[in-house]
């Protein structure tokens, strides 16, 4: 009997495509012997909405007409099922097994969506609510690496207004110039800018807070390379993928060259990337163990991909962020060493089923009623 599984994907976030993207990627590799797949798109409008045309990437040339002509969707809890209806007057319920969300950034990436489904009781392979709280938010994951004592650079973070534009200098002033400017919860390099001197921080700080109320502020290394690895599995075991370089034209890897391209090809492919980075063995292994701790320490799950940092100068290397969703999946980072796409999907449900096999033995309630001691003259407790 095959599994129903439901791929979550879109939403209201600047990286509403890139999810479009990598989602259309894994339906390709999903191993349709054994999966039932159901396509669920999130508008930019937050509505949801099913049909097998959302498995073809030339069904989002126009958003707006594929939305006009698909009925709106609900997934909701009956019984002890979890459905999908369309408001559409002949459409049946479709019983959902298993949530596969491929959501980057909010609303999806950040513990919006986990949440309402670990409410709904439904199985979903992502990183639980917490993990992907940290994950997301740059300003909270940094606090958590710096109590673990990991690498990272020196960093502040700000409110709109906090500081006083003399506050302000003298902070940046202490970690050094140049500084890097991100908004705290958002991902793609979306709203990230590099400033040299006051003016240049103030013009950066106005672009990131249209995006974000929380804005981490961090010293940007002058000689630098950029390197991501992947891990796989639980707090019980995890294994990390091949490691990467990136290659970025800007002075950050911009979203046109994550993206965009420069040439014929365009999307996450993109990207100018060393598959595997030309690495000594003694890097390769302290890049590893680092994935590995970050991964453990900001309660990953499934897939991850952490990204790294290291000041050529020093030969220091630094955690930069961790991705909990990260694009593709990171399956090419993974394919290196003899992992398949559709054999990364499956082990991941796979681990899926085994998280909720666990969590069913936990007690999350009890049993009891309170309010049945109460009669209706009762005094409420303070």
């Amino acid at each position: 009997m095959k599994l129903q599984l439901g791929v979550l994907f879109g939403g209201a976030t600047v990286e509403h495509e890139i999810s479009i993207l990598s989602a259309i990627q894994a339906m390709n590799h999903l191993d349709r012997t054994r999966y039932d797949i159901i396509p669920i798109y999130i508008g930019k409008d937050h509505q949801l909405y099913h049909s097998q045309i959302l498995s073809d990437l030339k069904s989002f040339r126009d958003l707006d007409k594929l939305c006009a002509k698909l009925s709106p969707t609900a997934l909701y809890k009956k019984g002890n099922k979890v459905v999908l209806k369309s408001t559409s007057l002949f459409q049946k319920e479709i019983s959902i097994d298993l949530i596969l969300p491929i959501m980057h950034g909010t609303y999806g990436e950040d513990g919006t969506l986990q949440g309402y489904l670990r409410m709904l009781g439904i199985p979903f392979c992502a990183c639980e609510l917490g993990g992907a709280v940290l994950g997301q938010d740059k300003e909270l994951m940094k606090q958590i690496l710096a109590a673990k004592k990991q690498p990272i650079v020196e960093w502040f973070s700000l409110e709109k207004n906090q500081f006083t534009d003399s506050e302000l200098s003298s902070r940046c002033e202490e970690i050094g110039w140049p500084v890097i400017i991100k908004p705290a919860t958002l991902g793609s390099s979306i709203g990230i800018h590099i400033a040299k001197n006051t003016d240049e921080l103030q013009e950066a700080l106005d672009d990131a807070f249209q995006y974000d109320t929380h804005v981490v502020i961090e010293h940007a290394l002058s000689e630098m390379r950029e390197f991501n690895c992947a891990v796989f599995g639980d707090e019980e075991s995890a294994r990390t993928s091949c490691i990467e370089e990136v290659l970025k034209g800007d002075e950050i890897l911009s979203y046109k060259d994550k993206y965009e391209g420069n040439g014929k090809s365009k999307g996450i492919v993109s990207t100018k990337r060393l598959i595997p980075a030309e690495l000594s063995e003694a890097l390769q292994s302290e890049i590893e163990a680092l994935a590995l701790k970050t991964f453990h320490a900001l309660r990953g799950f499934g897939i991850a991909r952490i990204d790294f940092l290291m000041d050529t100068t020093s030969g220091k290397v630094y955690i930069n962020e961790i991705n909990t969703i990260p694009g593709s999946l990171s399956f090419y980072l993974f394919e290196p060493k003899g992992i398949a796409f559709s054999q990364l999907l499956d082990e991941y449900i796979q681990l899926t089923l085994k998280r909720q096999r666990k969590q069913s033995q936990m007690i999350f309630s009890y049993a009891t009623n309170v309010l049945s001691q109460f009669s209706s003259g009762s005094k409420l407790i303070k």
